[in-house]
């Protein structure tokens, strides 16, 4: 018998005798903390991870959006976007070399969670494909209020499995290099999240 068949043996094997054992589902799954203080918690995770967090009333998101765009030239976005932005909606002719030629590039999200700081992405409404959300070099996220929840049970059970989802906790950052923080090297270098909901 070879190496490989003995492995695929012993695979045959352990698969044969497994059983299905119930997963305990009695951890904390809701978080205690209000609309409010969930709002407090996810800007203090952002900042935290280096993310630069705006937050304004709904009725203020069209002026801080475009103050946040501001700087940068050109902007792109996602073709179904809902803001009155000065920008390029995007187009699956728009390969990565023209993608790497947009400045910034504004999306909304699917759910953020205030305990990790993490924002989801999963390609619904005014999202956008995977792609314009890591090549450009600034990351506008628009976040409402009401798609802030407390914990990962509450963020995983808004979001649909089987879409692309992506994860994010801050501007793209490693520290494989001689464990040096080095900031744009999976994605963006600066990640703005423009935090809008109908209470502060």
């Amino acid at each position: 018998m070879s190496a490989r068949e003995e492995m695929l043996s012993a695979i045959r094997r352990a698969n044969a005798s497994a059983t299905d054992t119930p997963v305990p589902r009695d951890y904390e799954r809701r978080s205690p903390h209000s609309p409010s203080e969930l709002l407090d918690l996810l800007t203090d995770r952002l900042v935290d991870y280096k993310a630069t967090v705006v937050r304004v009333p709904l009725s203020e998101l069209p002026t801080a959006l475009a103050d946040a765009v501001a700087p940068y030239s050109p902007v792109l976005v996602p073709p179904d976007q809902p803001w009155d932005l000065d920008a390029t909606p995007d187009s699956p002719a728009l390969g990565p070399h023209d993608l790497d030629g947009f400045a910034a590039v504004v999306t909304g999200c699917a759910v953020a969670c205030a305990e990790t700081g993490t924002i989801a992405l999963d390609g619904g409404p005014a999202q956008g494909r995977r792609a314009i959300t890591l090549v450009p070099d600034v990351h506008v996220c628009v976040v409402h209020g009401s798609q802030v929840v407390g914990s990962v049970p509450e963020m995983i059970a808004a979001l649909t499995p089987t879409r692309p989802i992506t994860f994010v906790s801050g501007p793209s950052a490693t520290s494989d290099i001689e464990l040096q923080r080095v900031e744009g090297v999976h994605g963006p270098r600066t990640l703005i999240v423009v935090l809008a909901c109908e209470w502060q």
